[in-house]
C-alpha cells in the first residue's frame, strides 16, 4: 500500500475501518480521502455496512435518528428507475427486497471482515480505542433550526457537557461500555456553536490521546469555523456540512496544513 495516484481497494478501506492499517498507511489514506470523492464514498458506505453488522449481530437496533438519516441516506442513493420499477410489484413481494437485501449485505460482510480481537481493558482506560471520526451509520450529524444570526448571538462558543446518561449510551452504541469516560469527549459532531443538536445522533465517543487527530485537534477546529461563520467569511450551512461529512479534511481546508498545528 504505497503512495498511488489510483483508487484505494476495498479490501484496503475494510482495513482501515477496522484498525489494521500501520499509522503510516492511516495518514497516506486520509491524504488520498480528503482529494477523492469516490473513494471518500465508498469507505463511508463500508463502514455503514460495518456498524449494522455488528448493531444486527448484538441485536440492537440503532437510535431513532440515526436510523432515520442512515435510511434516508439509502433511499436518496436509490435510483428512481429502479423505485418505479418496484412500485409495479405486489406488497408482499415488495416488503421482502429489503429483508434480501439486508441478508446480502450481512453474508458479505461475515465473509471479507475478519472478527476484531476483544478490546483489552487497558487499552479503554488509556483511551487508546483510536476514534477518530465517527460511523456514519451511528453519527450522521444533526443541526438545530437556527440561522447564522442565532448561533453567533448565542455566546456558545464551546460544546456543552453530555448528560452521563447520554454519555454512557453513546459508550454502548460504539461498543465500548467498560470505557473510562475520562479518556474520551463525548464530542459533538456538529459541534452546539454552530448550531448542532444533542440529539444522540450527533455524538460519539472521540479518544484524547488515540491518534494525532483527536478530541483536541477537533476543537480547534470547532472555534475557527464559528470564527469565519460569526465574522460573515463562511456560511453557516457549509460549515455544518463540512464538519460533519468529514472534519479532518475539513480542519486541512480550513487550516491549509495536512498535518494538525501543535
Amino acid at each position: 500500500m504505497e503512495s498511488r495516484d489510483s483508487h484505494w481497494s476495498d479490501r484496503e478501506l475494510i482495513l482501515a475501518a477496522d484498525g489494521e492499517l500501520t499509522a503510516r498507511q492511516t495518514e497516506r489514506l486520509r491524504g488520498h480521502l480528503a482529494i477523492c470523492r469516490e473513494c471518500r464514498a465508498r469507505a463511508q458506505e463500508l463502514e455503514s455496512a460495518m456498524g449494522e453488522f455488528v448493531h444486527l449481530h448484538r441485536g440492537r437496533l440503532p437510535p431513532a435518528p440515526a436510523a432515520r438519516a442512515s435510511l434516508q441516506g439509502k433511499i436518496d442513493d436509490l435510483d428512481s428507475s429502479r423505485l418505479r420499477a418496484w412500485s409495479g410489484l405486489p406488497a408482499w413481494r415488495r416488503g421482502l427486497l429489503p429483508i434480501a437485501l439486508g441478508a446480502c449485505i450481512l453474508a458479505f460482510v461475515s465473509l471479507v471482515i475478519p472478527p476484531r480481537p476483544p478490546v483489552s481493558e487497558t487499552d479503554l482506560q488509556a483511551g487508546l480505542v483510536p476514534m477518530s471520526s465517527p460511523m456514519a451509520s451511528l453519527t450522521p450529524g444533526v443541526a438545530r433550526r437556527a440561522t447564522r444570526e442565532q448561533v453567533c448571538r448565542a455566546n456558545q462558543e464551546k460544546n456543552r457537557d453530555v448528560p452521563q446518561a447520554l454519555r454512557r449510551q453513546v459508550f454502548e452504541l460504539y461498543g465500548i461500555p467498560a470505557a473510562d469516560p475520562r479518556a474520551y469527549e463525548v464530542d459533538y459532531l456538529i459541534t452546539p456553536a454552530l448550531g448542532g443538536s444533542d440529539d444522540i445522533g450527533n455524538l460519539w465517543p472521540q479518544s484524547y490521546a488515540a491518534t494525532v487527530w483527536n478530541a483536541h485537534v477537533k476543537d480547534a477546529l470547532e472555534d475557527r469555523l464559528r470564527e469565519l461563520v460569526c465574522h460573515g467569511d463562511l456560511d453557516l450551512a457549509t460549515a455544518q456540512r463540512d464538519i460533519s461529512k468529514d472534519w479532518i479534511a475539513a480542519y486541512k481546508k480550513y487550516f491549509r496544513t495536512d498535518e494538525p498545528i501543535q
